[in-house]
């Protein structure tokens, strides 16, 4: 059963994570990618759009929507749901750039992108790779583990919800988290690389016409 306790909804001015350097860049970036979605949107309208475009349409909205979850997640102290989250905007990070990097893989997305067919997230960040030009590739397993182990509950997930309880005691949070600013600044500080790769994606997708 659980214990009655006070339910709290924090707002901006009072969340728990307020003024921790990594959210403020979290912020600041949230708030260029949506002046940059408002300006790009609409250019999509009633356009004529190549089927990688029509995806970038899909996945680009998608990636902002999970990106705002987060931050309200954090703000109001769930942080576990919110590192959880993290993997959805990753992989859509990924696809967009994946599909950048090797555009006749479009015919994939086209047929659904089927576990079957299409790269997984672990391969697609391996082939990405390639694609950057790095001497020696990670194995994508090894990008991928933590995030895995955070969405299908592996024993290794346990930190992301660990809280100190009364009397010195620890245990599993099951609701906010609120007096753990490291791992606030851990999901900020990943999270953050990935809303650049969107906001290039946007770019590459949709680049401006007569652009310097």
């Amino acid at each position: 059963m659980e214990s009655k306790q006070t339910l709290i909804v924090f707002t901006p001015d009072n969340e728990p994570y307020l003024g921790r350097t990594l959210l403020f860049h979290f912020d600041q970036l949230i708030s260029s990618l949506l002046e940059q979605n408002v300006d790009t949107a609409p250019t999509t309208h009633n356009a004529k759009l190549s089927d990688h475009q029509k995806m970038a349409c899909l996945v680009i909205p998608q990636a902002i929507s999970i990106s705002l979850s987060i931050r309200e997640l954090i703000r109001q102290g769930y942080l576990f749901g919110a590192h959880v989250l993290l993997r959805a905007v990753v992989e859509r990070a990924a696809i967009l750039l994946y599909l950048h990097y090797y555009p006749n893989e479009i015919d994939k997305w086209n047929k659904g992108w089927n576990y079957q067919d299409a790269p997984g997230l672990a391969k697609m960040f391996e082939a990405i790779q390639v694609k950057q030009g790095k001497l020696s590739t990670i194995p994508g397993h090894e990008l991928t583990k933590s995030m895995n182990s955070l969405l299908h509950s592996k024993p290794d997930s346990g930190p992301w919800n660990i809280i100190e309880l009364e009397r010195g005691e620890y245990g599993y949070a099951s609701s906010k988290i609120l007096n753990r600013p490291e791992l606030c600044d851990d999901l900020c500080g990943s999270v953050i690389p990935w809303i650049v790769v969107v906001q290039s994606m946007m770019v590459a997708y949709f680049p401006k016409e007569n652009a310097p």
